[in-house]
């Protein structure tokens, strides 16, 4: 039986009406199905004890010290609602759609409060019973967030023509004007995330094999927009992979993690999208299925809480093979790194690498393991850049204040090159980085492990004048 076969009758034995439930039905609050807080585990929101120690994390409290948009402030609201004590009222669903869902809070709580799986199911229950016109007929969501971003292939053709502006030098004339800012709303905002054109190099193979002793096999997740954008980054990784006596197999028919669609309150899109993934990987073929951008890896290895139906058992097997790449070679015993990299450099986490997977030690060990990097620890380094997935295209304002926010620390380290392990912070900083004219670079920490091992320099870009004058002011 072939594994498409294979998983059409696990579907069929196993109906999965019941497609989004965080919690057992013991577990729930019992206020009626009609309540928006109707999938939520109350014991969650009882854990909470309103000590605050997550207000300092929480990157919209530092920036509006409202009570009401951090975490403590947001468990409140709904558990009114949970309660039957309010209905939602719009200036609550303003508080609760501001939450970039970082979690951030999770790292600081000492009660384990879970907020995401507090966060996630209500937000997606107000998406469900939301009969707003402009939500139902929100052509930028459904278009682009939910059709087109998922898909890399179809990411890639639309990009086509404005790759070729960028390489005739057009659209950063057009920026540095600021005629992007014209272009209408969202629109605009995603014109100006695009980054510079690389080459993106041919699709990955399915099977690159070890060099030297062979020493794991793994899996390696593409993605959608990861692959459409980061393609180098990828190329990167592999060859890093290969470099420490992994064979890597690249499974066809995998495709998005999901998370775009259950972010933006599509949990069947997503759970359809997870399925595919789950049919694409034959787990009992690999050590571990790993993962280069942290928003992927903690969507995938929380399939396994995301769907509670008769498939959840194979979800959360795929999600307990899944590692992000820094953590798994950080535990396999990285080889060497054997070119001296002379540049400062400073990291920043992050959100879902690590607050969700908890993963902030690993990328750190593994790069001050490079001979000849000035590692330079970052100011507020576990604090949002403003990206959120597509947080920085839904909200604009708050996402451009915390990428500022993140610039200004970025450069009072006076490092040369900012890394990050995420699709979503590298084109948030690349944006402000650019639109600031300055010569720093930002990069994947496996693109700068991969020119150490193949002994190649790193070239620095320069900046404005403008920029310049900025950093010496820094």
């Amino acid at each position: 039986m072939n594994r498409r076969k294979w998983w059409d009758s696990l579907h069929s034995a196993h109906p999965t009406d019941n497609f989004m439930n965080f919690s057992s039905q013991d577990n729930t609050n019992e206020s009626g199905e009609d309540n928006l807080a109707a999938g939520i585990a109350y014991d969650q929101l009882l854990r909470c004890v309103h000590c605050g120690l997550c207000t300092s994390s929480c990157p919209t409290y530092l920036e509006t010290g409202d009570e009401n948009n951090g975490p403590r402030g947001r468990i409140q609201l709904i558990r009114l609602v949970a309660d039957g004590r309010t209905d939602l009222t719009d200036r609550m669903r303003h508080h609760l759609e501001l939450c970039l869902d970082c979690r951030a809070c999770e790292t600081a709580c000492p009660s384990g409060v879970q907020y995401g799986r507090l966060i996630e199911p209500f937000r997606q229950a107000i998406e469900a019973k939301d009969t707003r016109l402009e939500k139902r007929w929100d052509i930028f969501r459904r278009g682009i967030l939910l059709n087109l971003f998922p898909y890399a292939d179809r990411l890639r053709y639309v990009l086509r023509p404005m790759r070729m502006l960028q390489r005739l030098g057009i659209v950063s004339a057009i920026e540095r004007l600021g005629l992007l800012k014209l272009l209408p709303g969202r629109l605009g905002r995603l014109a100006q995330m695009l980054p510079s054109p690389t080459r993106p190099g041919p699709r990955l193979p399915k099977f690159l094999p070890a060099v030297g002793r062979k020493r794991a096999r793994v899996a390696f997740f593409v993605g959608c927009v990861a692959d459409a954008m980061f393609r180098p980054v990828h190329w990167a990784t592999v060859r890093v992979l290969q470099q420490n006596g992994c064979d890597v197999f690249v499974p066809r028919g995998q495709g998005c993690c999901g998370a775009i669609h259950l972010h933006n309150g599509d949990p069947l899109g997503a759970r359809r999208l997870a399925d595919a993934n789950l049919v694409a990987f034959e787990l009992d073929r690999y050590d571990a299925i790993l993962v280069n951008h942290g928003g992927c890896g903690a969507m995938l290895k929380e399939y396994g809480h995301h769907w509670h139906d008769g498939l959840q058992p194979h979800r959360a097997r795929f999600a307990d093979k899944v590692k992000d790449v820094h953590e798994f070679l950080d535990n396999l015993g990285v080889v060497p790194f054997s070119g001296r990299i002379e540049v400062s450099a400073t990291y920043h986490d992050s959100c879902h690498l690590t607050h969700a997977q908890r993963v902030a030690s690993a990328p750190r060990r593994l790069l001050a393991k490079i001979p000849g990097l000035d590692l330079r620890e970052l100011p507020e380094a576990g604090i949002c850049c403003g990206a959120g997935g597509t947080y920085n295209l839904t909200e604009p304002e708050m996402s451009d204040q915390l990428s500022r926010r993140k610039l200004d620390n970025i450069l009072s380290t006076g490092a040369q090159v900012v890394l990050t392990a995420n699709a979503g912070c590298l084109l948030q900083i690349q944006r402000e980085v650019r639109q600031a004219g300055l010569g720093l670079q930002v990069m994947h920490p496996m693109e700068l492990m991969d020119l150490s091992y193949r002994g190649e320099k790193l070239e620095l870009k320069a900046g404005s004048e403008k920029g310049k004058m900025k950093m010496n002011v820094s």
